[in-house]
């Protein structure tokens, strides 16, 4: 079956095992030389002047109707609980994707603070318990679904914001802008990025024990739907493979709730297509339901950083990434430095390894953590200007070095410093 234009899903031709597996094959890495760069930018949404009050449906209903009237370039998009997203189009450069989005993020601001609201830089909700705002088919089925594995799946839907940074998949040879070197690279370097940009250390106004709670709260939701494949030197075969034995989170119907399987794989639903067999609309939406920290769709989507507090602290993951992964000298000593680390995951998959452990519950206090990103934030600055950033990006990615990296620190120690002193909140301005 198939969405049609009014909204309903129409019959289409069932997939088998074989054509879906295929299709995955296919479609997961779109190889050429690394040209473009996108960004996903999350934020939780709180009351401006009474950030601990809940900001009311109705409220975000109005704001979001208002924002939806604007002209912006890149995309808007609400998460189930009210979280705002603006996903970049595709950019020839670090410095279009920046202008681009830091415009649309001005205009997104004043509408806001016209609502008397304002986007919060916080990785997990702090304060408030998870609430879903979107009442959907496809949230009601998630919501069930994820249920079944506690409460983490609810936080990670409704309470949780993040900086998603898109490199194109690599050249299809070997070397260090090949897509296999790029993948490996994703998922070692992911766990320094983590690390060094863990913003997420409380829930229900206390700490939770996790720099990076908004990382917990996705190994919480299952190695099926939030893990990755083992890594090899054949990433579209394992990631297919992977994607075929991900649990089903649910099939679509017309009318009334979707259905909503237990231990149905994809190559299940093939084998037994029951209650009706898949479609290739069914496996693209099976696609969506799959959250690793690094998710190949034709580009690499890296999903392991945190929202960063202040107006413009997500343009520093952007440009460390782009300049560790676009830059073939930044690029090599990154793999040089993350390849130490490597055999701390005992091979097994990201999350679910001992090296993102760490990183999301010690970040850069971990020595050999610190270590790496050291290197790759000190390669990542010399090849800023390679990429043709601003002296802007160079000294905010400088500042952020000397203020974090170096000393061992991450924004989740400001936060968890604030009862001390005067620190940075997440709406870039200072707190006491």
């Amino acid at each position: 079956m198939s969405a049609s234009v009014d909204g309903r899903v129409r019959p289409r031709t069932a997939l088998s095992e074989t054509e879906a597996e295929a299709l995955v094959h296919g479609i997961c890495f779109k190889t050429g030389p690394p040209e473009r760069l996108g960004v996903e930018v999350e934020w939780l949404v709180h009351d401006l002047h009474a950030p601990r009050t809940p900001v009311s449906p109705e409220r975000l209903r109005a704001v979001y109707t208002a924002l939806r009237a604007v002209p912006l370039t890149s995309a808007l998009t609400v998460e189930p609980g009210g979280q705002l997203e603006l996903s970049s189009l595709p950019a020839t450069s670090l410095m279009e994707c920046v202008g681009t989005v830091s415009t649309d993020l001005d205009t997104v601001r004043t509408v806001l603070r016209e609502a008397g609201l304002a986007l919060a830089g916080l990785g997990h909700e702090p304060w408030h318990a998870p609430r879903r705002f979107l009442q959907q088919p496809r949230y009601d089925a998630m919501e069930a679904c994820l249920d079944r594995g506690g409460p983490g799946g609810r936080f990670m839907m409704c309470a949780s914001a993040s900086v998603q940074v898109c490199v194109d998949a690599g050249l299809e040879e070997p070397g260090p802008l090949g897509h296999i070197h790029r993948w490996w690279l994703a998922h070692q370097l992911g766990a320094v990025l983590l690390a060094a940009f863990a913003n997420s250390p409380l829930a229900d106004g206390r700490p939770t024990g996790w720099r990076s709670t908004r990382q917990l709260r996705w190994t919480q939701i299952g190695a099926g739907r939030a893990g990755g494949p083992p890594l090899g030197s054949d990433p579209r075969t394992t990631w297919s493979r992977h994607v075929m034995d991900a649990p089903v989170m649910c099939v679509r119907r017309d009318d009334g709730p979707w259905d909503v399987p237990q231990e149905l794989t994809m190559r299940d639903w093939t084998r037994e297509p029951a209650p009706r067999p898949p479609t290739r609309e069914d496996l693209d939406y099976h696609l969506t339901t799959l959250f690793p920290p690094v998710r190949p769709r034709g580009h690499l989507e890296l999903r392991m950083i945190d929202a960063q507090p202040g107006d413009d602290g997500w343009i520093v993951p952007l440009a460390v990434t782009a300049a560790l992964f676009d830059d073939p000298e930044a690029a090599e000593t990154a793999y040089r430095a993350v390849k130490a680390l490597a055999e701390r995951a005992l091979g097994l998959p990201a999350p679910h390894n001992p090296l993102y452990e760490a990183a999301a519950r010690d970040a850069l206090t971990d020595p050999e953590l610190r270590e790496a990103a050291v290197t790759c934030f000190t390669a990542a600055l010399a090849a800023l200007p390679r990429l043709g950033a601003t002296t802007e990006v160079t000294d905010a990615v400088a500042g952020y070095l000397e203020r974090y990296v170096l000393r061992g620190r991450c924004p989740a120690d400001d936060l968890l410093d604030m009862q001390g002193g005067v620190s940075r909140g997440p709406y870039g301005r200072e707190t006491h």
